[in-house]
């Protein structure tokens, strides 16, 4: 068995997705995923929501609405998005009974064998509202590379912020009130103890430059201890007599939690699992590969392996594929200040294709990129609709004349194509930018190609085109659809003969009604290549996508603050 698992770590559930996520992980794993099954590999593609950050509370005092509303609105927000977008997610885990049941499984797993470890830990603390505070809660500086922010994990350099290691600690809800620093003993994680085998695996696993500097960052001093639980009442309830009355700390349920994205998303495609990290079982065949932003890396990579290490059960990931930020009009996204562009939004006014195209060749996979309106239209024009309308168009005039030679030399170039795409496609050099920049370069190359065609290069023409649909259709969902009867690669890029069908134009600007189409249906544009009287592409399902989930009942979980939670104080 060669599986592919990919796991995006889930958004916190304070708002909607807007481009600079979807232009982040999200995409990037959805064209990896369908690339994949493009191929005949057996894929699975996982995130949800991460209800129990502090972030979700913080948000929703902000907004003057309950923490619960806030979270279930955002789940159904961030759905609709992926959906608008062709995001497709196999499985969507959220907080309830079953992710409860693993998250506390698998901590207990570690407490029982001695593990996890019995520390007193330093954090600020709000007399008036008796409240240890935490993430969210408090910021200040970072004591690594000075930047203002939340403790938690620095947004800047990445790195962990101990509440009280920050630098002149200010309470976020009440700046003006002065903090005290008391100690409280909560369950860590010794991360240093894994150090070998940690420097081992980075030393073999292929990164980016982000990420890779974090790394070495992270390993040129000691690693410190990562908290399990934390003295706090929003989270899930950690069951050690030990800390009573604490939770999980939220960057702790991410191993866990992508054990049970893979399992929602493997009985969404009619697996039977004999527990919910079957798939994660050393010897289960599966290749587990992240997309996440460098904020997220610490917890995952770093953490997550080590605890991986320690348990000695399962799979350790493949690799992890980072990015940097996505900014729009050179400032960083911020929904606060308004300065955000929502996916949904825009893929009412322009066609996700071209959506998609432009943040695959804007992605921020090595450094901070931008987007403007301006670029997408611009860029659009020039390098997607333009030159496949004319080249549809020169297709169109070869119509039930066919069939038609195809010569070796076509056929041959035809294969470099795939390769050329694959070269970008597959891990562990997996880049949207470079598929996005293949894409536009191979699209230009038949679009000078059909300027001069002729009747004996007519064939050679229409052979290429289909090939190059195919092999554009991880990115080109809608397009795809709409000209091939399926989007397996690499087709048949070896044959010799091609009968010509009308094939679709591109628009710059989106329908004024989108169909009804559930996400993911099975009466999805399903024609010949190049079908006859087929229309403008600019669709796509605006509904929630039809995706495993995991249960949002958290009977389980103490989701609320109702005072602080019990802890020893000194």
């Amino acid at each position: 068995m060669d599986r592919l698992v990919v796991i995006s770590p889930a958004p916190t559930a304070n708002g909607d997705l807007h481009l600079g996520h979807l232009a982040g992980p999200f995409l990037a794993a959805d064209v990896c995923t369908r690339y994949a099954r493009a191929t005949g590999r057996e894929a699975l593609y996982g995130t949800g929501m991460h209800f129990t950050q502090n972030y979700v509370v913080a948000a929703a005092e902000r907004l003057g609405v309950a923490p619960e509303d806030l979270r279930e609105r955002s789940s159904e927000q961030v759905l609709r998005t992926f959906a608008a977008m062709g995001v497709e997610i196999d499985g969507f885990g959220c907080l309830g009974d079953r992710f409860t049941a693993l998250v506390t499984g698998f901590y207990e797993r570690l407490h029982r064998r001695g593990l996890l470890e019995l520390r007193t830990v330093a954090f600020p603390y709000l007399r008036s509202t008796g409240e240890y505070l935490m993430d969210a809660y408090v910021t200040g500086g970072c004591p690594f590379c000075l930047a203002e922010g939340c403790a938690g994990i620095c947004e800047s350099c990445g790195l962990p912020i101990a509440p009280g290691d920050l630098i002149g600690p200010r309470s976020t809800a009440r700046p003006d009130e002065p903090l005290e620093i008391r100690e409280v003993d909560i369950l860590v994680f010794p991360v240093e103890r894994y150090r070998a085998q940690l420097e081992e695996y980075f030393a073999r696993t292929p990164m980016r430059p982000g990420m890779a500097r974090l790394i070495g960052s992270a390993l040129a001093r000691p690693l410190p201890d990562f908290p399990i639980t934390q003295p706090a009442s929003w989270g899930i309830p950690a069951p050690f007599p030990e800390v009573a009355g604490q939770v999980f700390y939220a960057h702790m349920e991410g191993m866990p939690w992508s054990m049970f994205t893979t399992a929602l998303g493997a009985e969404r495609r009619g697996a039977v699992l004999s527990s919910d990290d079957e798939l994660w079982r050393s010897g289960a065949g599966t290749t587990v590969v992240y997309f996440l932003g460098l904020d997220a890396t610490y917890p995952f990579a770093i953490v997550g392996t080590a605890l991986l290490t320690a348990l000695g059960e399962h799979v350790l990931p493949a690799q992890y594929l980072t990015n940097e930020f996505y900014e729009l009009a050179s400032e960083k996204f911020s929904t606060s200040r308004g300065h955000v562009v929502s996916g949904r939004e825009l893929a009412t006014e322009v066609p996700r294709d071209l959506i998609r195209f432009h943040l695959c060749a804007t992605s921020p996979e090595y450094q901070r990129t931008d987007f403007t309106r301006e670029a997408l239209a611009r860029v659009g024009e020039t390098r997607l609709t333009g030159p496949w309308n004319r080249v549809a168009a020169a297709v169109d005039r070869w119509v039930d004349r066919g069939p038609l030679p195809v010569s070796a030399e076509a056929r041959r170039t035809a294969k470099r194509m795939v390769e050329r795409f694959a070269d970008a496609y597959e891990l562990p050099r997996f880049s949207l930018t470079a598929a996005a920049s293949t894409l536009a370069e191979q699209l230009g190359r038949l679009d000078r190609l059909a300027s001069s065609v002729t009747e004996g290069t007519a064939g050679d023409l229409c052979h290429q085109v289909e090939v190059f649909l195919r092999c554009a259709a991880p990115i080109l969902i809608d397009l795809a659809a709409a000209a091939l009867p399926d989007t397996m690669l690499p087709g048949h890029p070896d044959a010799d003969t091609v009968t010509p069908k009308r094939l679709p134009r591109l628009s710059v600007t989106a329908p004024p009604k989108r169909p009804n189409v559930a996400f993911g249906a099975s009466n999805a544009p399903n024609v010949a290549f190049g079908a006859s009287n087929a229309p403008n592409v600019a669709f796509g399902a605006s509904n929630a996508p039809n995706v495993a989930f995991g249960a949002s009942n958290a009977t389980n979980a103490t989701l609320g603050r109702t005072g602080p939670a019990g802890a020893t104080a000194r």
